[in-house]
């Protein structure tokens, strides 16, 4: 088929710029499959080969030797149409991946094909064969290890898929627990806990859950009445809902990392007595405030408002009654 549209220099030039690393990736592919990838005639691809084998990078003297050009079998592309490149210019010597830190890229890509929102997984899988490629030496084989977390990734997976309910049971430190219904719309970790966001049908709204507070999670027999598309879901994890009451809590430096996630906002500076003052969002119950208290005996304390010091108060009194 005859070129009905040549390319001036400029675009000659952001051909060739797609085109070489094409040549690279596939190492040796036809000039009839090249053509089809790129939607451009087959003589087009053979003038744009031509083009590659006498360029190049001049050396020290500022003239091309052998080495500086790129170069082509010149026998298969003459004789079977084939394209492979010989002799790289350039491309050779620019920074590339270690073994290791390839290695590293392709377990996360790993652990990425393993999350609902994947969708484009022939995707990840490419760019980790171009990852083992063009490593600096051979990546290692990588495995990521299966943990308590694989099988609700895998159901809420499924149920994404096919726009079904999920259901769970779930228990946290602001939650009585209980059973949940929900239309899951997305998963994010956060250094090494994995959180569902998803759509509350009983409290019609969007909530947070953590994967290691799910238990007997199963893909609902309804569809789901939510999708991604549905919702707008912010940056925080962990959003104030009209009825929320914020509870001022101070407590030691070191167990702060443990309601880290549940912070209404950041946290004041540590004090000369290595103490911090916290903002919870909390139910007008505070039973979520209580539990907190009690689980951290002698290291926290409400300060405000009042009805929560008043909740605390009340939990600790009926425990000594009960004593």
């Amino acid at each position: 088929m005859a070129d009905q549209h040549p390319l001036q220099a400029q675009d000659k030039l952001a051909f060739l710029l797609v085109l070489v690393p094409y040549l690279i990736d596939h190492e040796r592919v036809s000039v009839a499959e090249a053509a089809r990838h790129f939607g451009v005639p087959e003589q087009r691809i053979r003038r744009a080969v031509e083009l590659i084998a006498v360029s190049g990078v001049p050396g020290e003297t500022m003239q091309y030797q052998h080495g500086d050009l790129f170069d082509i079998a010149w026998d298969d592309f003459e004789q079977n149409d084939m394209i492979v490149l010989t002799n790289l210019v350039a491309i050779d010597d620019a920074p590339r991946l270690s073994a290791r830190e390839a290695s590293a890229l392709i377990a996360g890509l790993q652990y990425l094909s393993a999350l609902p929102e994947a969708a484009d997984r022939d995707a990840i899988r490419s760019l980790m064969a171009k990852l083992s490629r063009g490593a600096g030496g051979a990546a290692s084989n990588v495995a990521v290890g299966q943990d308590l977390h694989d099988a609700a990734l895998a159901t809420i997976r499924s149920a994404v898929a096919g726009g079904r309910g999920l259901a769970f049971d779930y228990v946290g430190p602001r939650t009585q627990g209980g059973p949940r219904r929900v239309d899951p719309l997305r998963v994010e970790s956060i250094d090494t806990d994995w959180y569902l966001r998803a759509w509350d049908l009983d409290r019609q709204a969007l909530r947070t859950f953590r994967l290691d507070r799910m238990s007997n999670v199963r893909v609902d027999d309804r569809a789901a009445e939510k999708s991604i598309d549905d919702v707008v879901i912010p940056d925080t994890l962990f959003q104030q809902s009209g009825g929320d009451v914020i509870v001022t809590v101070e407590l030691d430096c070191s167990s702060l990392p443990l309601v880290a996630d549940y912070l209404a906002d950041t946290a004041d500076s540590e004090d000369a007595d290595g103490r911090v003052r916290i903002r919870l969002a909390a139910s007008n119950g505070f039973d979520g405030v209580v539990r907190l208290v009690a689980g951290l005996p002698g290291r926290a304390v409400v300060l405000d408002p009042p009805a929560a010091r008043a909740a605390v108060r009340a939990f600790a009194e009926a425990a000594l009654a009960a004593d």
